[in-house]
């Protein structure tokens, strides 16, 4: 079931993300779509303190992942350099092993993306205000997301 929250500050946006990190355990894999500003690494860096991870989280756009150590290995992927590549970065590896993993711009390697997953996309709606939307795929993810809202 497809949910859509609103939120009306960073502060709103870290409480969902904290909230979410309590449910996840590995191999989860978590996309993140938006635009530019849209909220994605704020997220990001949210969902990595509620992991225990106390190192700096930024987007790892030039080198595609970065790789942190909380209460489990987090995997931190921005595809958006991959953009008509063909390279297999060892994805297999990466989603179904001991990480959680969050991967930005992910429609851009559909493909290789496992078939389980929770899709969460970011829309600027203006100031502060964002529409976070979680589109689960597979029973997992909708327990995660039933966990949420409760």
């Amino acid at each position: 079931m497809i949910r859509e929250i609103e939120v009306y500050s960073v502060e709103e946006t870290e409480q969902l993300a904290t909230k979410l990190a309590t449910l996840l355990t590995p191999p989860d894999v978590l996309t993140l779509e938006g635009d530019l500003g849209a909220g994605k690494t704020t997220f990001t860096k949210a969902l990595a303190k509620g992991l225990g991870i106390t190192r700096t989280v930024n987007s790892p756009t030039f080198t595609i992942i970065k790789q942190y150590e909380g209460r489990y290995p987090f995997n931190h992927l921005d595809v958006y350099r991959l953009a008509d590549s063909d390279e297999d970065l060892g994805w297999d590896e990466l989603f179904y092993g001991n990480a959680i993993s969050v991967i930005e711009w992910a429609h851009l390697i559909e493909d290789d993306l496992p078939k389980e997953r929770l899709e969460i996309r970011l829309a600027h709606e203006g100031g502060d205000k964002r529409k976070i939307t979680l589109m689960p795929i597979g029973e997992r993810y909708e327990k995660i997301c039933e966990g949420i809202f409760l």
